[in-house]
């Protein structure tokens, strides 16, 4: 079986990512122009599940004042992850960085969490079996 990439996990989100993953009250606003639009805390906690490392909080500052979170991942080393990045208009500036423990029981989010999970799983999978060889039918 062929190992699973960096571009493979990063390619599978990407894919999962709809209105229905994203924050309920940005759905009627959710573009398949922006699709990573308020995917960051779902998408966050799915690298976090696969990759594990650190979740970080971010400030969203617009003119000076937040106006939201921003959530991506930190590896060991200070690699860090941020598939969401560029959901944000040039006003948009994502400043600070604070870990943030990973709660026990996720409550906010969940079903989107949950969905997005088992899309990326099924996906990777599905990857993960394309490079295996077929079973030996005489065995």
């Amino acid at each position: 079986m062929e190992p699973l990439l960096l571009t493979d996990i990063e390619a599978a989100v990407r894919a999962g990512w709809g209105a229905d993953t994203t924050t309920p009250e940005h759905r009627p606003r959710w573009s398949e122009a922006n699709p990573a639009r308020d995917q960051c805390g779902v998408t966050a906690l799915v690298l976090h599940d696969l990759l594990g490392g650190e979740l970080i909080r971010g400030e969203v500052g617009v003119d000076g004042e937040r106006v939201d979170f921003h959530w991506w991942n930190r590896l060991g080393r200070g690699v860090e992850i941020d598939l969401t990045r560029e959901q944000f208009e040039a006003h948009e500036i994502v400043s600070g960085g604070v870990v943030i423990e990973r709660p026990a029981e996720i409550v906010r989010l969940r079903e989107e969490y949950e969905l997005l999970r088992d899309r990326v799983l099924e996906r990777l999978g599905a990857l993960a079996c394309e490079g295996a060889p077929d079973p030996d039918p005489v065995a």
